[in-house]
């Protein structure tokens, strides 16, 4: 399994930052799932985080490990896959909103991650790269 997908699904709610103009936007997201090996997250082309990407495809998340001393910060662009079979494996993974949308609904966009650097960080060791 792709290490990055792992360790995101670990922190179960991250936090994904995206630039409006001059000015930063952050918000929960819970959706990470791996698709041909890659990192995948997604949204609704209705709302504000996608006029965002499209703008800026540059992002970070961050998650808060259980332990309330550790956490993990990846930094990624985000480059949008319309293929079909990518939106089924987002929401045939367990953290999907298949709740909120379908396949192909004209809607759900899923984007790849790539250019991915993840790095783990604890108040008591040092930093530790992630690999995907």
């Amino acid at each position: 399994m792709n290490q990055i997908v792992e360790e995101l699904k670990k922190v179960k709610v991250f936090y994904i930052a995206t630039v409006e103009g001059d000015q930063p936007r952050v918000r929960p997201f819970g959706t990470i799932a791996e698709f041909e090996g890659n990192a995948y997250i997604c949204c609704g082309n209705f709302k504000e985080v996608y006029k965002q990407l499209s703008a800026n495809p540059r992002l970070e998340l961050f998650g808060m490990y259980d332990d309330g001393a550790s956490w993990l910060r990846v930094a990624a662009k985000a480059v949008e896959d319309d293929r079909i079979e990518v939106q089924e494996a987002v929401l045939s993974d367990p953290t999907g909103p298949k709740q909120l949308y379908r396949a192909g609904d004209g809607r759900f966009v899923t984007y790849k991650l790539t250019e991915v650097k993840a790095i783990q960080y604890s108040f008591f060791a040092a930093p530790v790269e992630i690999e995907p």
